[in-house]
């Protein structure tokens, strides 16, 4: 299938490794050009480096150390990018998950810094690059924002307050924007990633293993036990679903939350 991406402009953020740098290299393979962020210069440099082994060009590939709870940052990123780029077409927002922990374990702070991490991030990223999306869109090239959240937006994980709290705002910002930039052409979704292959996810298991004593294996093994496919995911996959919700071929999906978890949500609707 053809997806319509060749020559549209990316900007994905949290893309030094991970669900961000996956949905990247899928990006670049499509034939877009990429413009990619993380808050570590060193990481995203390394990040740009293998990615430029999937672009049709190495200039297809922007790496932008851009702290994404900077909203200042944010701003000059985007700058970086339409200087580089001329246009944007697509925006996918990420950032890291917060600390886990149950609600005696974290002060306000600790509430405050998952809210910018997850949200806010999202908010401001959107913020600043909706003129550029609504200039794509009002030129009749495709313009669409993805946003990734998590499953515990839809079915709340233990041990897992803040990432519970912020995503679920991301929801409900997603939601309420897609209606009204929909009449502009541009689409919004979000994307839920179940248990996926990643360094975060590992973090999470021996977070997990520290707090509760039960074994990695243990813990990995029910996480796959829980979903349909009883496995966990890779980030391949997970990158696959995200691009096509990012394409021109889903001009017509818009307001979607849409959880790539292998089955691990079971809720009907």
């Amino acid at each position: 299938m053809n997806l319509g991406l060749s020559d549209s402009v990316a900007f994905v953020a949290g893309a030094s490794s991970g669900l961000g740098r996956a949905v990247a290299k899928e990006l670049l393979r499509e034939g877009a050009r990429v413009a990619i962020c993380s808050r570590n210069s060193e990481r995203i440099e390394d990040a740009a480096a293998h990615l430029r082994e999937f672009a049709k060009e190495p200039s297809h590939v922007l790496p932008i150390a851009c702290d994404v709870t900077d909203e200042a940052q944010i701003e000059a990123a985007l700058d970086k990018t339409i200087a580089a780029f001329g246009h944007l077409n697509l925006l996918l927002t990420n950032s890291g998950g917060p600390a886990t922990g149950m609600i005696d374990d974290f002060a306000a702070s600790d509430w405050r810094n998952a809210i910018e991490l997850n949200l806010m991030s999202t908010i401001n990223l959107t913020r600043y690059a909706l003129p550029w999306l609504r200039q794509a869109a009002g030129n009749t090239r495709h313009a669409s924002i993805l946003m990734v959240s998590s499953l515990s937006a839809k079915q709340p994980v233990p041990g897992l307050y803040l990432s519970n709290v912020s995503r679920a705002g991301v929801q409900g910002f997603a939601k309420s924007l897609s209606e009204e930039v929909g009449q502009e052409g541009i689409t919004v979704n979000t994307i839920l990633p179940g248990y996926t292959k990643t360094n975060r996810l590992s973090h999470l298991s021996e977070s997990l293993h520290a707090q509760t004593g039960e074994s990695i294996e243990s813990i990995e093994a029910g996480w796959s036990a829980n979903s349909a496919l009883k496995r966990i995911g890779t980030e391949d996959e997970f990158a696959a679903a995200a691009v096509f919700l990012l394409s021109s071929r889903a001009t017509f999906i818009t307001g979607v939350a849409l959880t790539v978890d292998g089955g691990a949500v079971k809720s009907i609707l």
